[in-house]
């Protein structure tokens, strides 16, 4: 006997997706009842620990992670300087990325990039700065913070330092605060900046004591007295130590660019080249503080075919390697050597493009395989 199902067509079809709903049904419980439920567990996984297998052991890149979204990049990012033979990386954390409430904090991002670093052997020194907009007045820029806003960035710094304890030993108290542009766009105040470092190394010290704390690596710049828009990195140094600075770091950050100079061209008052460092640690030891460090943050030459500080290719990857050469060997007092910039995640499409030793699609240039043949290995 043929039943009236067979005989309709749509019956038979809604028969069939009534079993069919039955059966995916009962395979959604069963999945839900074993936890498939839970959110997935991430495609890209920092992997078993790595070691940094380097001659140098002061290299460093600046990895600028900042905004690269991509979990799989910022791994493929950190092998490559590990793969480079650099134990350090200076990577920024911007305040208002992770506070963007006054004690709400999201660290999720900032925890994949430390997680890949740590896996990956590397040395983290944290940059902190970037005030949201909750911190500051109305149409003000992301790097104005008056006075009324210190205790907040230092809660910020503690907060960080507190999260991070055990895998981000460094921080860096803000940037160039010797530029008018990265003080909010006004003149720059040394005394200032020493208020804001005096907060910022109290309440990281009342959390983490063991941090090092560092003081601001500053622009190298010869701009003269008076200039609105600039103060002359060592005057600002000099007027920091003055303004009873040096109990409130444990070291000094430093920047220091080669521009059109050899690595080993001699430093001078009135010249902007690699070795104006030694006159920074000169100032150090003048003023009582030649007892710390100083952690070069940025560093490197520009092969940009048409900028007016740049120098050749082959230039670069020579004066590069000398000046690695030159920290390890000649600057006892030099921990760390980190160039800028490993890579961007997208191309800058300006003069940026041309300090960065990996493309945005990870083909490394010469000067990487020229660092790493110096300088990877044991």
């Amino acid at each position: 006997m043929t039943s009236y199902a067979h005989k309709n067509p749509l019956r038979r079809i809604l028969a069939a997706r009534r079993v069919w709903a039955r059966i995916l049904a009962a395979a959604l419980a069963i999945l839900a009842w074993r936890g498939v439920d839970r959110p997935p567990a991430p495609l890209v996984v920092p992997g078993p620990p790595q070691t940094v297998l380097t001659r140098n052991p002061k290299l460093g890149l600046h990895t600028r992670l900042t905004d690269e979204v991509e979990p799989w990049k910022i791994k493929r990012s950190l092998q490559m300087v590990r793969e480079m033979g650099a134990p350090w990386i200076v990577e920024y954390f911007p305040w208002a990325y992770y506070e963007p409430e006054k004690g709400r904090f999201d660290w999720a991002h900032a925890d994949l990039v430390v997680d890949h670093a740590v896996a990956q052997g590397l040395t983290v020194i944290a940059r902190l700065g970037f005030v949201p907009v909750w911190a500051r007045p109305k149409e003000t820029t992301f790097t104005y913070l008056d006075a009324d806003g210190y205790d907040d960035f230092a809660d910020y710094a503690a907060a960080f330092v507190e999260h991070f304890r055990g895998r981000v030993a460094y921080v860096v108290i803000w940037n160039e605060p010797n530029l008018a542009a990265e003080w909010g766009n006004r003149p720059p105040d040394p005394q200032a900046y020493t208020a804001l470092l005096k907060a910022a190394y109290a309440r990281i010290k009342a959390v983490a004591p063991e941090v090092t704390v560092l003081a601001p690596a500053l622009a190298p710049t010869l701009a003269p007295p008076g200039n609105p828009w600039a103060m002359e990195d060592l005057a600002f140094l000099q007027a920091m130590y003055d303004a009873g600075a040096a109990p409130y770091s444990d070291a000094l950050a430093a920047h220091t660019y080669g521009w059109g100079f050899p690595a080993d061209d001699p430093p001078a008052p009135d010249k902007v080249n690699f070795r104006r460092v030694e006159l920074v640690r000169a100032l150090m030891e003048a003023n009582g503080d030649g007892g710390k460090a100083v952690y070069i943050t940025e560093t490197g030459w520009n092969d940009h075919p048409r900028w007016t500080k740049a120098v050749k290719p082959a230039q670069r990857i020579a004066y590069s390697v000398e000046a690695a050469r030159m920290a390890l060997e000649d600057w006892p007092w030099c921990r760390a050597l980190v160039f800028w910039v490993l890579r961007f995640p997208r191309p800058q499409l300006t003069y940026q493009d041309a300090f960065t030793f990996v493309t945005s699609d990870f083909v490394a240039k010469p000067v990487y395989r020229a660092m790493q043949e110096a300088y990877a290995g044991r």
